[in-house]
């Protein structure tokens, strides 16, 4: 039965830069695409991100099975140490991964725990 597990990065961008694309990059390293049918075939997940003047902070939740936890914690932290996404507009996204670190499923995310879950 698959369990949720959460997820802490931050990584540094150009004030400029779309914040979306290390989570992009999360996805392409658990689904193989950042556009695809669901469910995702690995983990399914979610990301979101908040970009505070250069910094953003990303949050990470995912649902697999116990064994599977740390092939999934490995595939994204390698996403986001290699810095760079390149785009489907063919701009290359880069940022500077500054820590990374498993956290806990907070109590106002259980309902997306829920559903990622069950996906």
């Amino acid at each position: 039965m698959r369990a949720v597990f959460a997820l802490d990065a931050v990584v540094l961008m150009d004030a400029g830069a779309d914040a979306r694309a290390p989570g992009a990059a999360v996805t392409v390293a658990l689904c193989g695409h950042w556009e695809h049918e669901p469910p995702c075939p690995l983990a399914p997940h979610h990301t979101t991100a908040d970009h505070d003047r250069g910094e953003v902070r990303l949050r990470v939740l995912f649902a697999a099975e116990p064994e599977a936890e740390e092939e999934v914690r490995g595939r994204i932290r390698a996403a986001l140490r290699r810095g760079r996404l390149d785009g489907p507009d063919g701009v290359t996204v880069r940022w500077q991964l500054r820590g990374v670190h498993p956290s806990e499923v907070r109590h106002d995310e259980q309902e997306q725990a829920r559903r990622l879950a069950r996906s």
